[in-house]
């Protein structure tokens, strides 16, 4: 599909959003009216809400696989990131609170296990001040971070991001063994990746019934929301842009950061050139292995803001049954990143198509239409479908699911 085509399905969104207000303004007592008056401030702020995840898992996606490394895991990472939140937080604020103490040992304790495997696995450079460097370096970091916040939060707050900190480093080392697995030992990259997902599915909520008895796990303590006074009372934009759970701005933020950092630093080349022509790449005296396993790291850790943003962001518990409460937005979010064509900006479009299909299924639900739920509930899922037979061929990287050798001749 074009360029032109796939811009007019995105733009068709805000349009149809805009004859949604109209009519509800218009024809406020009729079926149509009161039907689109669904499309309010909430509403948006809702699906808003519901695509961090999806967009998350897509730019993660499109990180991996413009590299070269196809990683269909992602529903699994957002699996392990939702679990581990919650899992973290109970353990720091539950009936028997470990503390915050706890918890910055533990982000500790993770941060440094992975500088260490980063470091046998060559990924921290050749020269032990470097290693030195560049480990040492991530791990005070991450401290720090987990230290400042619990100085300037209360301890439960604290609890919260430090468990949102740690949640995000195990799925970036979930990652890191898929990267293992395929870049070391030339695993086929689809079947690890289900691997992941599968992994992720049954091991969650079978340590879910481990630690708390049930697939379900109880409340924790959510993030809360970042409110802007005064602006947060403007009409329209006020609850959705000023008014928002802390995710919401790390996915306002990171789509143009991971447009800027593809398009416009030598990392951006070097992880395109990955993807495109490795060889070249390594001629030229880049690590091929190495951009590949920063890229799938990278996939790993916005994977993990995405499942316990969605874990701890709103919703302050974690529900393992069924597909748990990822529910597929992983899968929706490669969709995503093939419909925005490996571009972070279409692919945060499509995330928010798809969220606002889903936020409108539960708004139709609380109107009680003489529809079945079960019904509703199927059109984001039906919309998916539809896309993906409009999308027609998406361009994928020339090397993207293929290994590489520097000692091919």
């Amino acid at each position: 599909m074009s360029a032109l085509k796939r811009f007019g399905l995105v733009a068709a969104g805000p349009l149809l959003l805009g004859v949604a207000v109209l009519i509800a303004r218009l024809f406020p007592e009729t079926a149509a009216g009161e039907l689109a008056s669904v499309v309010d401030g909430p509403y948006v702020a809702s699906a808003l809400r519901l695509s961090v995840p999806i967009a998350f898992a897509a730019l993660g996606g499109i990180f991996a696989e413009r590299a070269g490394v196809i990683n269909i895991g992602l529903e699994g990472l957002l699996i392990v990131g939702a679990f581990v939140g919650v899992a973290v937080a109970h353990w720091l604020t539950g009936d028997a609170g470990a503390g915050v103490g706890a918890g910055l040992v533990l982000l500790f304790v993770v941060a440094i296990s992975l500088a260490i495997t980063g470091a046998a696995l060559g990924l921290l450079g050749d020269a032990a001040g470097e290693i030195a460097l560049r480990g040492g370096g991530g791990v005070v970091a991450t401290v720090a971070l987990g230290g400042l916040t619990a100085a300037v939060t209360g301890p439960t707050l604290a609890a919260t991001w430090i468990a949102f900190y740690v949640a995000v480093l195990v799925s970036a080392a979930f990652s890191l063994l898929f990267a293992v697995v395929t870049i070391e030992y030339r695993a086929d990259q689809v079947i690890a990746g289900l691997a992941v997902w599968l992994i992720a599915l049954g091991a969650a909520p079978f340590a879910s019934n481990v630690i708390w008895g049930a697939v379900n796990s109880p409340g924790v303590d959510t993030f809360g929301t970042w409110t802007t006074p005064l602006l947060s009372q403007l009409p329209a934009v006020g609850t959705v842009l000023f008014d928002a759970e802390p995710p919401v701005y790390f996915v306002l933020l990171a789509t143009p950061l991971s447009w800027y950092v593809l398009t416009q630093t030598s990392f951006g080349y070097w992880v395109r050139a990955s993807g495109e022509n490795p060889k070249a790449l390594d001629t030229a005296g880049v690590d091929v292995r190495r951009v590949r396993y920063a890229a799938v790291l990278i996939s790993g850790v916005f994977s993990g803001i995405g499942g316990a943003g969605l874990s701890l962001g709103r919703v302050g518990s974690f529900v393992g049954s069924g597909t748990t409460m990822v529910d597929g937005r992983g899968w929706i979010g490669i969709t995503a990143m093939l419909f925005g064509n490996y571009n972070p900006f279409g692919a945060f479009g499509a995330s928010l198509l798809f969220a606002s299909l889903d936020a409108l299924q539960f708004r139709l639900q609380q109107l009680n239409y003489a529809v079945p739920d079960s019904l509703i509930q199927t059109v984001p899922y039906v919309t998916v479908i539809v896309v993906l037979a409009l999308v027609g061929r998406t361009r994928t990287p020339d090397a993207a699911g293929e290994h590489y050798d520097s000692d091919e001749d």
